[in-house]
């Protein structure tokens, strides 16, 4: 695990391909039911193509992955849309960490476990030590997650850890108790889907990322949206509170 700075403490490197890219895999069930099948089908698809976005984050560089899979507020779907979605989380669990584990990906999960099955915590676990030692992309789930439980869990442990510091409380003693300090910030941010709101997702870890929506429903989020995606990015000037002058002068 590296020491990653915050956005708004330092400046990062601005690199021409994103460092980390964080994903909200939006459209599963609207692509299901435009092709008049069961919302589940387009999550079954939005599962596949994950696959997809994985080997290309790969092949262009992209060191860390973060993708929401499901959000503290989606226990308010329909019962037994949350039950098919959490044995679909187990099923791709056994079915890819062992193929992630060759491609020398490590994968991690972020968010309450608490609500899960003792099977379902076993096969993260296990996910996440085979994998914890590689060196390769970063895959992070985000299950069970809010932006807003991320930063409540984390002031609860940075108190807990710095009673003395009560009323003196900084970022570098928040950082270390975010659920995403494993990773720098992410560079890009991408919604599918058409919707144009980040749904409680990475609250404090995306004050300074790119944003990126679009239209395109996950399942058809292929290689060449995600490109769209990366060249729209790459022509943003991301000044992080300079000038313009300031950069050509840098």
């Amino acid at each position: 695990m590296g020491i990653f700075t915050s956005s708004t403490t330092a400046i990062p490197e601005a690199l021409e391909i994103p460092r980390h890219v964080a994903v909200i895999m939006d459209g599963n069930g609207r692509w299901a039911k435009q092709r008049f099948l069961p919302r589940v089908a387009g999550h079954k698809v939005g599962v596949e193509n994950v696959r997809s976005m994985i080997k290309h984050s790969v092949n262009i560089g992209v060191k860390y992955l973060t993708l929401f899979a499901f959000s503290s507020e989606n226990w308010r779907r329909p019962a037994e849309e949350v039950s098919f979605l959490m044995g679909l989380f187990m099923e791709a669990l056994k079915k890819e960490v062992a193929k992630l584990h060759k491609s020398n990906v490590r994968f991690v999960m972020i968010g309450d476990r608490t609500k899960f099955s003792e099977a379902l915590c076993y096969e993260i676990a296990s996910a996440e030590l085979l994998t914890k030692s590689n060196t390769g992309l970063t895959l992070t789930i985000a299950a069970n997650y809010g932006g807003r439980w991320d930063l409540l869990q984390a002031m609860n442990a940075m108190q807990k850890a710095n009673p003395s510091l009560l009323g003196n409380y900084n970022e570098e003693h928040l950082s270390p108790y975010l659920s995403m300090s494993f990773s720098p910030e992410p560079d890009l941010f991408i919604r599918t889907g058409g919707e144009k709101r980040i749904s409680n997702f990475l609250l404090w870890q995306l004050a300074y990322s790119e944003l990126y929506f679009t239209d395109t429903l996950w399942p058809d989020f292929d290689d060449e949206a995600f490109k769209l995606a990366i060249q729209s990015y790459q022509q943003r000037e991301r000044r992080f509170g300079r000038t313009s002058e300031q950069l050509v002068a840098t």
